[in-house]
């Protein structure tokens, strides 16, 4: 028997981030994926490599879940970035139409390609609308810092207040990433089930973030759940796929190298 795993999220050009990213990981971890493209995110060579962000319409993105849901009995979905309100608004009822056994949220809160204001009202939504949905919910820095409305995480147990004040907002599990911009020379993740804290920490490669890196980190976390994995035990397993993929990272003409979840 072949195990399923639903994605819903951006679609990234490079092939470093976003549904490529995702679909490649179920892949390697065994898992056959199934994808919808909630947004067309495609970096611009000609403009310091910044963000161009088109949505896709919400008839549409509704449309890709239907005949998803219809052709396989799916039960185990990863929500990458969705982008705009409106987008969040599909997603969230189909999120509440059926019964999930696991949620993973990779919660993408700005794109560069935003108005801030567009951005703000699209966080506000996704705190309000999906977050409770969240068996694990996979916050970096940035965002760690606005969900859980500290204005600073400087340190592990920073990083750890974050986690319990995001776990007060409905996800079941919270893993807080501190990667490579916590200060120290390893890389500290926290896990929290409600009641104990999980320190998951290697040593830090390079200096510079990866692309591709959250994307992998969820979407093998989401890919373990559909195996039935335990979720302590998916988070370290995920921890390692990606810390393998940073070190076997793919390089190109872009100013950052991506994570190859081949490695």
């Amino acid at each position: 028997m072949v195990d399923l795993a639903f994605v819903i999220a951006g679609s990234e050009a490079t092939g470093g981030a976003g549904l490529q990213v995702d679909l490649k990981t179920f892949q390697q971890l065994g898992v056959y994926g199934v994808g919808t493209i909630t947004c067309i995110v495609s970096f611009d060579p000609n403009n310091n490599w910044g963000h161009r962000f088109v949505p896709i319409e919400p008839q549409v993105i509704a449309d890709q879940i239907e005949a998803a849901t219809a052709a396989h009995d799916l039960d185990v979905v990863k929500i990458g970035m969705l982008g705009t309100p409106a987008t969040i608004n599909v997603v969230a009822d189909a999120l509440s139409s059926r019964t999930w056994r696991h949620v993973v949220l990779d919660p993408v809160l700005i794109c560069k390609g935003q108005e801030p204001g567009a951005a703000l009202d699209t966080d506000n939504a996704l705190r309000t609308q999906i977050l409770p949905h969240a068996t694990v919910v996979t916050p970096n820095l940035f965002e760690a810092r606005t969900l859980s409305g500290i204005d600073s995480i400087d340190s592990v147990d920073d990083l750890v207040e974050a986690a319990k004040r995001i776990h007060d907002l409905g996800p079941q599990y919270v893993v807080a990433k501190g990667g490579v911009e916590l200060t120290g020379d390893d890389a500290v993740d926290v896990l929290f089930d409600g009641r104990e804290v999980t320190l998951l920490s290697t040593p830090k490669i390079g200096s510079e973030r990866v692309s591709g890196a959250g994307c992998t980190l969820a979407a093998a976390i989401t890919a373990e759940l559909a195996k039935g994995t335990e979720v302590t035990a998916a988070v370290q397993i995920a921890k390692d796929f990606v810390t393998k993929g940073i070190e076997g990272r793919v390089s190109g003409h872009t100013p950052f190298d991506t994570v190859w979840q081949g490695a």
